[in-house]
């Protein structure tokens, strides 16, 4: 979401053939709830590739990297770090404090959301470890929730620039326009 200070995503870990669908939703999910960027594992290179396509496709601002030292990008972080994990504190108990640090403090935030185990290092290096419910379920879902409480809501309202196509919201059916023709 333009005008805030950066929201990246880091997906830390991904196994191919086994994270290559839910690597991607990650990065589909950081771009459509208003992440400015996603960073994947250098393995994740269909990933990268898939996002990338449907950023050209539906628009952006919305940049997809690849990293070899995941470790080294969240030391790096030149803000608030926010580990996504079933054991965190409870998003609702902690998200005031991090959206004061976003837009009020103007710290820019890593999400950083695990792929196979994480190392414990992570838990240490984050600023919070947020759990979205403390129950087993979906990064993604875990992911979608945060972003959504980050913003309050504001990234649905979100427009996409220099977008070949366009969903065209409706009560029934499918319709989605080719904004070069237009």
């Amino acid at each position: 979401m333009q005008g805030h200070p950066e929201v990246a995503v880091l997906r830390y870990g991904h196994r191919p053939g086994r994270d290559d669908r839910m690597t991607t939703h990650v990065g589909l999910t950081a771009r459509a709830l208003g992440a400015d960027r996603v960073v994947f594992p250098d393995n994740a290179g269909q990933s990268e590739q898939t996002v990338a396509d449907i950023t050209e496709r539906f628009g952006g601002p919305f940049d997809v990297e690849l990293t070899d030292e995941l470790n080294a990008f969240i030391r790096d972080w030149g803000g608030a770090v926010v580990h996504l994990t079933m054991y965190g504190e409870r998003v609702q108990d902690v998200e005031d404090e991090i959206r004061r640090a976003h837009s009020e403090d103007r710290q820019p935030v890593l999400v950083v959301v695990g792929g196979e185990k994480v190392p414990f290092d992570v838990y240490e290096e984050a600023d919070w470890n947020v759990g979205v419910t403390n129950q087993p379920h979906s990064e993604v879902a875990g992911l979608a929730v945060f972003l959504d409480r980050l913003f309050d809501g504001a990234e649905l309202e979100g427009e996409y620039e220099d977008a070949d196509q366009r969903v065209i919201p409706q009560a029934l059916g499918k319709r989605v326009e080719d904004l070069d023709e237009e």
